[in-house]
């Protein structure tokens, strides 16, 4: 799995079994997942030609999921817990009446689930947005974009994801941690160009942390120059043994360490990637042995 974000779209890119609380329950394999932003005053009876449109702008074909959301995409949310990847936008429609909130999440796993664990992940989320949102509050109820994804890569290694599996306990943590961050970046009217993204650390204790490249206390940590705009790489975990390596966990069970990467450490890497973020990882890889000019 990899993912990128354009002015207004976040595209998540991989080869999926995937689900969407706006499909009926159905799953099916797409090789691309889209949150896109729609501007003032569309129509959800345009719903579907937006999201095509959009696909078929970034040279997309037919197998892939979106959704729209009226919040704009520079707010989105990333909170990753080990294998389990959630993306949240999330914020209230003040204009409605009466107010209404609109949060989208998308739910990724690089370890691959049953078809049936796929649809348990979409319950899990729905039921910790439900759980950490105050029901009294003027914007309980949602918007028609209120949507849950839940998508999974790889082979299948979990045939339940209920919420006290390893799956399950991720996605719920994700979510009751991830709503309210959300919900706060947007209401900040933050308009940083960098999305927010979190990660679940066990550094002296479990605890989310926010990353910031303006605020990391190990830079440089590969060399003076280093260009440190993919510090958390899209491409993770790429397996690409040229790269990195599978290593035994502390917690059990086998982890991708990367540690010693510096593909998109390198600047000129990582300023190409930046104006071609459709660039896959084996071009990156080329570029960086070839050198060709930009």
């Amino acid at each position: 799995m990899r993912y990128y974000l354009t002015s207004d779209t976040l595209f998540i890119r991989g080869s999926f079994r995937a689900s969407s609380t706006s499909l009926s329950g159905s799953v099916r394999s797409v090789s691309t997942i889209l949150n896109h932003t729609v501007s003032h005053g569309w129509s959800p009876e345009d719903s579907s030609k937006e999201v095509e449109f959009t696909a078929a702008g970034e040279g997309i074909g037919r197998d892939y999921l979106g959704v729209l959301t009226e919040i704009p995409i520079h707010d989105l949310c990333v909170f990753q817990y080990d294998f389990v990847t959630v993306f949240i936008t999330a914020g209230i429609r003040r204009s409605s009446s009466p107010p209404a909130r609109t949060i989208t999440i998308i739910v990724t796993s690089s370890e691959g689930l049953e078809d049936a664990a796929l649809l348990e992940t979409i319950h899990v989320a729905t039921e910790a947005k439900s759980e950490v949102l105050p029901h009294d509050s003027p914007a309980a109820g949602g918007t028609p974009p209120d949507i849950v994804i839940a998508a999974c890569e790889g082979a299948i290694k979990h045939g339940s994801a209920g919420r006290g599996t390893e799956p399950g306990r991720r996605v719920r943590d994700a979510v009751l941690f991830g709503v309210p961050k959300a919900l706060e970046r947007h209401e900040k009217a933050a308009r940083d160009s960098q999305h927010s993204f979190f990660i679940f650390s066990r550094f002296k204790g479990e605890h989310w942390v926010e990353w910031s490249p303006a605020t990391c206390p190990y830079f440089p940590c590969h060399f003076p120059g280093q260009s440190c705009d993919f510090c958390y790489c899209p491409f993770y975990p790429c397996a690409d043994e040229s790269l990195g390596q599978w290593v035994e966990s502390s917690s059990g069970g086998r982890i991708w360490n990367c540690a010693g990467c510096t593909l998109l450490h390198d600047p000129e890497i990582a300023a190409y990637f930046k104006k071609f973020p459709a660039a896959s990882r084996q071009e990156l890889v080329r570029k960086r042995k070839t050198k060709i000019p930009q």
